[in-house]
């Protein structure tokens, strides 16, 4: 009883799939808008090739020298900054980030832990513990006492919003009084660990300056920063491999985690941290050791997604998708990783949950397949295969154009176009910018409540009203 499925009301019945595309047991193919897992495409050949030949030859644990072990941590730390340079090969982004809390835990001793609002990091019992996405379902008791929650950095409904100053100082702020607090307590903060970009919580993307600023307040109290990248790294923010990055060149954050996209829906994951982290790690005596975690045909099947993301310039299809998606309410993304914030009221913000759930429904009648998520349950998730195509994209913002047509139609809403504000817009369409790219990228969506530019995904004939649902 505690497990679920999409489209509970009339679920599917999925037999195969082959790039962003799946067909349920009658041929019906639907468009897949969900599937992050399925990173370079479902059934990808490549893939599969590698982990054909690899299974004929061998699969035993690490225990045992093996090249792909090697050469992948090779190819994976070269995508990261120089000092994550260990590799830990584990099986799930549950299982990273377990880890990543006992690297954190054992580097200085300490044992509290800071999260984030909204904040999920996977199903294990140390993880539901530090995901209040999760223990908030449980009640208001059941936070732990070594756990401390930070306002998620978001500045569409968050504490501090897109008119505030500086945003990114402010929500940091927040965490050094949490510091400050705890020490007053006598406890010790062993991490700060993030999302790079909140999913589950809404697809939040951080202001700019936020991680840089926790670091420095994590790192004075002796503990670590951990970057969560299960769901939003190897490529799927466009340009960069790993969304952290976003904040710009001057971080690093001490441990990463990754998962999900890893092996294109093989079991792996990995965590990767500084040599100093690993060496205090191993100083425990308590020996650490994995038995599917690195091999063989793991290693070669993550080999072969990380030579798909390059030889389809995949990362570079998430650049050429970026901000193609002119919906309703707050759009905020980057890449293949899109949130649409849908609202009842545009001044108060008020969700409109009901309507996510009833576009969710409609759209899988036109056999595209997406979900709605956050605190509030009305945020669009686009996160699909990265081999999602421009013709796909515009599938997709015409069918929901469409269908919310009908539904404004239906309860008699009225459709605004508010020209002031889209002279404000300052999304970017082009590769120039005023604006540093990274800055621009992270906070794009300020404006997006009202930004409907023309921007290719429809034909130069039709006129494209802003959409608003109002009460």
């Amino acid at each position: 009883p505690s497990c679920k499925v999409f489209f509970a009301k009339d679920p599917l019945k999925i037999v195969r799939a082959q790039g962003q595309y799946m067909f349920d047991e009658k041929g019906e193919k639907y468009l897949d808008c969900i599937n992050n897992v399925a990173h370079v495409g479902h059934s990808h050949p490549y893939v599969i090739k590698a982990a054909t030949k690899q299974m004929e030859l061998l699969n035993t644990n690490s225990r045992f020298l093996h090249d792909n072990l090697v050469q992948y941590a090779q190819r994976l730390t070269a995508t990261l900054p120089e000092k994550l340079s260990v590799c830990y090969f584990v099986n799930s982004g549950s299982e990273a980030n377990d880890l990543a809390l006992r690297l954190a835990r054992q580097y200085h001793g300490h044992q509290d832990v800071i999260t984030l609002e909204n904040a999920y990091h996977g199903h294990v019992t140390s993880l539901i513990d530090i995901s209040p996405y999760k223990f908030n379902q449980l009640g208001k008791d059941s936070k732990k006492e070594f756990v401390h929650v930070a306002p998620s950095p978001d500045i569409y409904r968050g504490k501090y919003r897109e008119d505030h100053p500086d945003p990114a100082s402010a929500y940091a702020e927040e965490v050094k009084k949490i510091i400050e607090e705890t020490q007053k307590n006598g406890r010790k903060i062993a991490a700060f660990i993030a999302e790079s970009m909140q999913s589950c919580g809404g697809q939040v993307i951080p202001p700019v300056g936020y991680f840089q600023k926790v670091a420095e307040y994590v790192h004075a109290a002796g503990g670590v920063f951990i970057a969560d990248e299960v769901q939003v790294g190897f490529g799927r923010v466009g340009k960069h491999f790993w969304a952290f990055q976003l904040q710009g060149e001057d971080f690093v954050p001490d441990i990463v985690t990754m998962g999900k996209p890893i092996g294109n829906g093989h079991p792996m994951s990995c965590v990767v941290t500084t040599r100093e982290i690993a060496e205090s790690f191993g100083a425990s005596g308590l020996e650490y050791f994995n038995t599917f975690g690195g091999n063989p045909v793991s290693c070669a099947i993550g080999l072969a997604v990380l030579e798909v993301i390059e030889k389809e310039d995949l990362q570079g299809n998430a650049t050429r998708q970026k901000e193609k998606h002119p919906l309703v309410g707050d759009i905020r993304g980057v890449g293949l990783f899109v949130g649409v914030d849908l609202v009842k009221d545009q001044q108060k913000r008020t969700p409109a949950t009901a309507e996510a759930l009833h576009l969710i429904y409609k759209l899988k009648e036109h056999q595209i397949l997406l979900s709605a998520d956050g605190p509030h349950r009305n945020i669009l998730k686009f996160k699909p295969p990265m081999c999602f195509t421009m013709e796909d994209a515009r599938h997709v913002v015409e069918t929901i154009d469409a269908l919310l047509t009908e539904m404004e139609e239906a309860t008699g809403m009225k459709t605004e176009n508010n020209a002031s504000t889209n002279a404000q817009c300052k999304r970017k369409t082009t590769e120039g910018s005023s604006q540093s790219e990274g800055a621009n990228e992270s906070i794009g969506h300020m404006n997006g409540a009202a930004c409907r530019q023309e921007n290719g995904l429809y034909s130069k004939k039709r006129s494209v009203p802003s959409k608003r649902i109002r009460t």
